[in-house]
C-alpha cells in the first residue's frame, strides 16, 4: 500500500512538472517585444510616458493542454536610459489610484494570453506588495507559467 501511495505521489509530481514547461523568449525576439508592448500602455497609464522595462522573469508556454499561448512577466519600469521613476509625480498617483507609500516601486507583474496574433496583458499589477498571481483561480489557465504558485 505504501508503495502505491508513493508511486501515486511521484506520478502526480512528475505530471505537475511536465505541465510546467515554459521558455524565456530570447532577447530581440518578436514574442519578447510583443509581450513588453502589451504591458506598455498599462505602465504609461499609471507611470506616464515614456517607459522601458528591465525584465527579471519572462515565461511563455503553449500546448500542454492550455487553451492557447500564455505568458508571465516580472519587470521593473524605468525611464529610457535607466532613469528612475518618481512615483509621486506619476499620473496614477495624481489621479489618486495609487499611493507610493504602499507600492513596491515601479515593479510590474503580468499574466498574458495570446488572442489571434496579439499578446494581451489580461491580469497585471504595478507596485504590488504581495504575490497576487498565487491566486488558485489563475492556475487553470496559467499553471504552465506560474508552476510554483500552482503546486499545492
Amino acid at each position: 500500500m505504501k508503495k502505491r501511495a508513493f508511486a501515486g505521489i511521484l506520478l502526480l509530481i512528475c505530471a505537475t512538472m511536465a505541465r510546467a514547461d515554459y521558455v524565456e523568449p530570447a532577447r530581440g525576439s518578436a514574442d519578447r517585444k510583443a509581450l513588453m508592448d502589451a504591458l506598455r500602455p498599462h505602465a504609461e497609464w499609471v507611470l506616464g510616458k515614456p517607459v522601458e522595462f528591465v525584465i527579471s522573469e519572462l515565461r511563455l508556454a503553449q500546448g500542454q493542454g492550455l487553451p492557447g499561448p500564455v505568458a508571465f512577466a516580472m519587470v521593473r519600469a524605468q525611464r529610457p536610459g535607466g532613469g528612475k521613476i518618481d512615483l509621486t509625480t506619476t499620473p496614477g498617483v495624481k489621479r489618486g489610484d495609487y499611493d507610493p507609500g504602499y507600492m513596491d516601486g515601479s515593479s510590474f507583474q503580468a499574466l498574458y494570453r495570446k488572442v489571434s496574433d496579439t499578446w494581451v496583458a489580461v491580469h497585471w499589477e504595478v507596485g504590488a506588495t504581495d504575490a497576487w498571481w498565487y491566486d488558485p483561480a489563475l492556475c487553470e489557465e496559467y499553471f504552465a507559467v506560474i508552476p510554483e504558485a500552482c503546486a499545492g
